[in-house]
């Protein structure tokens, strides 16, 4: 493992909750506050955790607070009758003002947590300094790409029992499939797993991707500024990423090799450009 990752890991995160519509959210935090720089929110994909943030979130985190959330149904939070875009989108606000996220705040949504972080920005509260979605499926024709084999929401629809963590552990499998650096995916999934009666399973909420709501269509018309950056092997179909290019108000950033779960596999690339980002709305 390089020497960046293993000092990403040994910067510990505290570790809080907040209370949202009857739920316990938790949420992670490194760093402290600057005078005049954006703080940053982190939100994980579907199925995922804020554990798939811990190897970037340190380096963003000087010289602003980091927080990391986990969504419900996800990670260290509670579990929902029911769950949507709107309800995550709360969620994210509600961490915002526990976590005293200034400058006002910039917030990072990947996948599924891009589309909860889309709807956030569209209110216009809490203000944000901007927002950069991760590999979204925004669609102009409000469908989402054809599933491949490997991506079917169904491979969610039921709960897995292993018989040992390692066992868990050794099965962990970024959905859409795509290569990984081997020691990030341990450590996400050392860390998505937990004990369930009979063994070991998932921490997600195998119900989650039953959404109730409308997922956007576009990325324009947000109450701040957006940048989308997307892997070259990524879930945007062509047709989203024709309305994309063609918008006058999305910056939109194409990390080549890379597949939909980036921090998986171009993690260096992706801390590259969100700084870039970050330094540019600062100045």
């Amino acid at each position: 493992m390089p020497d960046w990752f293993t000092d990403a890991l040994a910067d510990v995160a505290r570790v809080d909750t907040v209370p949202v519509d009857g739920a316990e959210v938790s949420y992670r935090t490194w760093g402290t506050s600057s005078p005049g720089v954006p703080d940053l929110l982190l939100v994980h994909g579907g199925a995922a955790n804020a554990r798939w943030w811990d190897h970037l979130a340190p380096t963003l985190a000087n010289p602003r607070r980091v927080v990391a959330i986990d969504l419900s149904g996800h990670g260290d939070s509670d579990h929902r009758p029911g769950y949507s875009l709107d309800g995550w989108a709360d969620e994210i606000a509600a961490v915002i003002t526990a976590a005293e996220l200034g400058s006002p705040p910039v917030v990072i949504g990947h996948s599924m947590g891009g589309l909860a972080t889309t709807i956030l920005a569209r209110r216009g509260t809490p203000a944000l300094t901007g927002v950069i979605i991760v590999d979204s499926p925004i669609e102009p024709t409000g469908t989402r790409p054809r599933p491949r084999p490997e991506s079917d929401p169904a491979l969610f629809g039921r709960a897995r029992v292993y018989a040992t963590k390692e066992e868990a552990v050794t099965r962990f499998r970024p959905v859409p499939a795509q290569p990984s650096i081997d020691y990030i995916a341990r450590h996400i999934a050392e860390h998505s797993v937990t004990e369930v009666p009979g063994g070991w399973g998932w921490k997600f909420d195998p119900a989650l991707l039953k959404l109730a709501g409308d997922s956007p269509r576009t990325l324009d018309g947000l109450a701040c500024p957006v940048v989308m950056i997307f892997g070259e092997h990524g879930l945007l179909s062509p047709a989203a990423r024709v309305a994309l290019a063609a918008s006058d108000e999305v910056v939109v950033i194409e990390i080549p090799d890379a597949g939909h779960a980036i921090m998986l596999d171009e993690p260096l690339a992706l801390l590259a450009t969100i700084r870039s980002t970050l330094d540019r709305w600062q100045a």
